[in-house]
């Protein structure tokens, strides 16, 4: 109702991203700022050369979200061969709920994942959050992004 745009963390909220964004259109007033609604959406996303490689560093997130639930945090872990070996049944149902607006794979992959959540969205911008443990694999995901984003989409 105050004219501004609007920011939502898809990333931890992936239930109420759409309800959310809803509203705020349905409530939007123009101002001195913006004569129209603004919706930026935040996505996870890890991008590697191929989608099996990135599968393989997913599970750092994976992992990580699970020890969210133990109360057990501490930094991102390494990746792991095997994720089915790490969590139980009921912890790997909690954390793909909470990680379903996540974007894994190849280029292409991640691409077309964007894409089609661009769409369903109605973003007007993305946020992207990559949780990849290891510096040259974190940078090496971001460089395989910016190659394959549009360049109407600000990279936030």
């Amino acid at each position: 109702m105050l004219g501004l745009p609007y920011a939502f963390a898809s990333h931890f909220a992936p239930e109420a991203l759409l309800p959310a964004l809803d509203l705020y259109r349905a409530e939007f007033r123009p101002s001195e700022q913006l004569q129209e609604p603004y919706a930026m959406v935040a996505a996870n996303v890890i991008a590697a050369d191929d989608d099996k490689q990135a599968r393989r560093l997913f599970t750092s997130q994976q992992q990580s979200f699970t020890n969210i639930f133990r109360a057990t945090r501490g930094q991102l872990p390494p990746p792991i061969d095997d994720i089915d070996a790490y969590w139980l049944l009921e912890e790997k149902a909690r954390v793909t709920s909470m990680l379903r607006r996540l974007f894994v794979g190849s280029g292409e992959t991640v691409q077309q994942g964007l894409l089609r959540f661009v769409e369903e969205t109605g973003a007007d911008e993305l946020i992207v959050a990559t949780a990849i443990h290891g510096h040259s694999s974190r940078l090496h995901s971001y460089e395989i992004l910016a190659i394959r984003l549009p360049r109407r989409w600000p990279l936030t």
